[in-house]
């Protein structure tokens, strides 16, 4: 039944935006292995906020953009993390972060339409930010390519969830679904400027 349909997805997706109110910032907690790699990206309401954005987007543009901005998201993020690992610098990271939060939360908000690769370019480069974060988080000595595998494999199982729960959502006969997505997405985009203000 859509009622049915549309209490089990608004739980499932409050589950997932709510399940840690701290950030994952640099120097912050032990962060060695893959378990722990894996367990990064939900460390920090910023990084599930914004990858689940992703997924719901996606859902909502459909067709190639089901897979291709958060194939990007993945591609740039593991780019990005290479460059925390390595130590090299990205300057604005936790702006980066908050912004794309804000923006992604936007989208899904007012339900974006924009050509693929301009959308495939934005998610790409928010991607960089969240990256370099979960790189710059590796202590010295981790295994590196475990700790990448694991924050990889969270963000994508983050991405899938977030399509899911818009597939599912967007589905239901009464337009309720949209709703909530949409207002979902806002409530992402409140969080992310609280996040942009908060960084400075």
């Amino acid at each position: 039944m859509p009622t049915n349909r549309l209490n089990s997805a608004t739980t499932t997706l409050a589950l997932l935006l709510l399940p840690s109110v701290a950030f994952a910032h640099t120097g912050l907690g032990d962060t060695g292995g893959l378990a722990h790699g894996f367990a990064h990206p939900a460390s920090g309401l910023d990084h599930v906020l914004a990858m689940v954005m992703v997924g719901l987007f996606a859902a909502q543009l459909g067709g190639r953009a089901l897979w291709l901005p958060p194939a990007a998201f993945v591609g740039l993020m593991a780019a990005g993390g290479a460059l925390g690992i390595a130590g090299l610098g990205l300057p604005f990271v936790e702006a980066g972060i908050a912004l794309s939060v804000a923006a992604l939360g936007a989208a899904v908000a007012f339900k974006l339409r924009a050509p693929l690769a301009a959308t495939m370019g934005a998610v790409g480069l928010f991607a960089l930010f969240h990256g370099h974060a979960h790189g710059a988080e590796m202590p010295a000595g981790a295994d590196g390519l475990r700790y990448a595998a694991g924050f990889i494999a969270a963000t994508a199982l983050l991405h899938l969830a977030g399509i899911a729960i818009g597939l599912l959502l967007g589905r239901t006969a009464d337009r309720r679904g949209e709703a909530v997505v949409r207002a979902s997405g806002a409530l992402a985009c409140l969080a992310g400027i609280f996040l942009l203000f908060a960084s400075h």
